[in-house]
Formats: structure tokens, C-alpha cells, sequence
């Protein structure tokens, strides 16, 4: 009898995943608050709803028979996830583990619990609360929301007498609005700040086992805002520094009690020790699980996290020749778009997938969160390295015209 699978959301970032289910024979129903996103005409059958609502989406689970649910590339409904699979008897993570993966301060507790190793990590009780924290501080922090993605209201604040300037109160208190305006629930972290690279480990758990496929190797903005521009897999770095972020990253995941699903780990390396800045039970976003993933390793991820989705054994076997991968975001320099030329670079035999977000006439934002990007390109070579080169040669020659 034909699987049938709820994909939450249906965005583009969700489309390869409706596609590759539809592709392994399941009937996908997609759902989505927009009419016009873009899954839903990829999919058997296309539900608008509020994915946030529990009471909506369990109606519709029910009302479809589901065999499984995902949520792939996305936090806003977890919670309604982990609430389907607990109401129907499905795979998957719990409500509450969905709350746990998406809440930062309780991940911190569950971290520090369970001996992962995360920053230093405060949930303020007000803007005053915060100031005073700060000034404990040993060295830098970041402000974020307690609930949130996409590097939306993160910034990070400086102690005064560095060289990179200093966090006065009034702009403090400007940040951490932004931080509170962003949140979820309406609370901001207060964190250690670690300095150094930053990566993502893409995972599936089955059956209580942990299973690493890749490192990512990031490319941010840095501070204030840390909005990610670009990915590459696999790592070029050491094999020693990959090992400390996998088995950060497993012990993170042990910490969650997360099972049977796919997770994004996100962390940093200072002074050789890994540090855990959030672990998400789910497919990361910004292609790296959907696209870069099976286009380094040859495991198909998206495939992966479908089958324990629907509580079948994951096939984590390599299916393709793994190659160097790099994604690489178009950020031109802020006002209204007047042209864009030279796309013929795009035409490269390296290129696998491009899209250009904008057209003449369109104010380009200042880049404070994914959501501000105008384009991306994704390469394949014959290493990582050769990958980022190419993609940072397209990035710098597809000429963005602003005024």
C-alpha cells in the first residue's frame, strides 16, 4: 500500500524533499499557510493551512491518514510535528523533544546536562537583567532570540576597551529590542561569545544511533549579525578538528534525546574545542542537506530522512561519485536594482544550480539575516577548494548594478 507523507511547509527550500519523496513512491501531501508557495504544485496533494496550529494540522493528518510527517529546512512548526507523532503513533521526535530543539535556552540546559560542550549561556528577564549580565561577562556576547532561525535578531556586543570598538548601554538596549522583537516566545539569550570558524555536522539517528555524514564549512558576515553566505563540504579542515566537531556534535545530539530523524548541528572551533551553538532535529536549510550533502558524500540525505520519517531503516549508502561542493549567496551592495549583467558566467559546467532572487526595480536590503540575500550558486569540482574558487570567481563577476 502507497506511503502517504506530510511535508510541513512547502517553500522552496522544501521542494527537492516533495520532489524525492514523490520520486520514491509515496504520495506526498505538502501543506503551507501560502497559496502560492512553491511545493505545493510538486506535490499529490497540495493543503493550505496555518502549519503553527496543532488543532489545524492534526486535523488534516488525521483527515489524510498519514503514515509519517517532516519538516524539513524549518523550526516554525516542530511543535506541531512532534505533536502529530506523539497523537498517531508515528516516527519521529516527541513534542517535547520538538520543544527542547527548538527553544536555545532549554538545548543549553539539556547540553550542559548531558556534558555537550556549549557557550556560557543566561536567559535575561528584561533589557536591565541582560545590561547587568553583560557587564559579568568575561569578554564578549551575543544577543539572540531564545526562538529563532536564519541568524534573525542575533548580534554580538563588544566590552568596552576593545579595539573593535564598544557596546554603549543605549546600543545594547537597541540590540536586544531587536533580539526580543525577533524571539518566538519573547525572551533573549545572553551568551558567551566563542571566537572562531564556524560549521554545521549534518546527521541522521536511527534507532538511537547517531550517524554523521558530513562537516560543513561556513562562510558568515562575521558581527554584528553572523548571516551565513556560504557553505562548502566536505570540511578543508584538519581531520583531528572534523573528529572534535563530530563527536561534539553526536554528544549534543545524545544530550537532545532526539531519535529517528534527521538533525543540523551548528558549532565552532576555539582554541581546538568544539562549541555547540544549536543542534535543529531536522534537515538543515540553505541547500546543505538537500543539495550539498548528497553532492559530497553520495548518501542521499533527503532520501534518509523521508524513510524515518515514515519508520523505515534509512539507506545510508553512497549512491553517487562524491565530488567538492560549494553554495555561495549573491549579497550586492544595498539600494534599488538598476541591472544585473554578466549571467553568462552562470553557464559554467560546474555550476549545478543557481537562482537570482531579484529583478530591475528591486531595493536590495542590507544583509542582517538569511532572509536578505539576493541570489546563491551552487559548484561542483573535484575538491572543496576548487569548488570555493569558482563560486567566489561567479559571486565577484555577476555584476549587481545599485543606486
Amino acid at each position: 500500500m502507497q506511503k502517504r507523507l506530510l511535508v510541513l511547509a512547502a517553500g522552496i527550500l522544501q521542494v527537492p524533499v516533495i520532489k524525492k519523496a514523490k520520486d520514491m513512491g509515496i504520495f506526498v501531501i505538502a501543506a503551507d499557510g501560502n497559496q502560492n508557495a512553491e511545493g505545493l504544485k510538486y506535490a499529490d496533494k497540495a493543503i493550505v493551512v496555518n502549519i503553527t496550529s496543532e488543532e489545524e494540522v492534526l486535523k488534516v493528518a488525521r483527515e489524510e491518514r498519514i503514515d509519517g510527517v517532516i519538516h524539513p529546512c524549518s523550526e516554525v512548526a516542530m511543535n506541531v510535528m512532534g505533536r502529530l507523532n506523539d497523537e498517531l503513533g508515528l516516527s519521529g521526535i516527541t513534542r517535547e523533544q520538538a520543544i527542547r530543539a527548538t527553544n536555545k535556552h532549554l538545548m543549553r540546559e539539556a547540553f550542559e546536562k548531558g556534558g555537550a560542550p556549549s557557550p556560557k549561556s543566561v536567559l535575561t528577564k528584561g533589557v536591565e537583567d541582560a545590561w547587568k549580565q553583560f557587564q559579568k561577562l568575561d569578554g564578549d556576547g551575543i544577543l539572540k532570540p531564545s526562538r529563532n532561525s536564519g541568524s534573525r535578531g542575533i548580534a554580538k556586543v563588544i566590552k568596552s576597551g576593545r579595539d573593535e570598538g564598544n557596546t554603549n548601554k543605549e546600543n545594547f538596549c537597541r540590540l536586544y529590542d531587536v533580539a526580543l522583537n525577533e524571539s518566538r516566545d519573547k525572551s533573549v539569550l545572553l551568551e558567551q561569545f566563542i571566537e572562531g570558524p564556524e560549521f554545521s555536522i549534518e546527521i541522521i539517528v536511527w534507532n538511537g544511533k547517531v550517524n554523521v555524514l558530513t562537516v560543513t564549512d561556513k562562510k558568515t558576515t562575521g558581527a554584528p549579525h553572523f548571516v551565513e553566505l556560504g557553505h562548502n563540504q566536505p570540511s578543508c579542515f584538519s581531520a583531528e578538528e572534523v573528529e572534535t566537531l563530530k563527536a561534539a556534535a553526536v554528544a549534543g545530539v545524545k544530550a537532545l534525546g532526539v531519535n529517528n530523524c534527521a538533525c543540523h548541528a551548528e558549532a565552532k572551533l576555539m582554541d581546538g574545542k568544539a562549541y555547540l551553538m544549536e543542534i535543529g532535529a531536522r534537515l538543515g536549510g540553505d541547500f546543505i542537506s538537500t543539495e550539498l550533502t548528497h553532492l559530497s558524500t553520495g548518501i542521499d540525505m533527503v532520501a534518509a530522512a523521508i524513510d524515518v520519517a515514515l519508520g523505515s531503516e534509512p539507506d545510508l549508502s553512497i549512491k553517487e561519485e562524491p565530488k567538492g561542493v560549494c553554495i555561495r549567496y549573491f549579497c550586492p551592495r544595498p539600494g534599488k536594482l538598476v541591472n544585473i549583467s554578466n549571467t553568462e558566467i552562470l553557464n559554467d559546467a560546474h555550476v549545478y544550480l543557481w537562482e537570482i532572487y531579484h529583478k530591475a526595480g528591486d531595493e536590495i536590503p542590507e544583509v542582517t539575516s538569511s532572509l536578505s540575500r539576493s541570489g546563491h550558486v551552487i559548484v561542483t569540482e573535484e575538491s572543496p577548494q576548487k569548488a570555493i574558487a569558482l563560486a567566489e570567481k561567479i559571486i565577484n563577476e555577476v555584476k549587481f548594478e545599485t543606486v
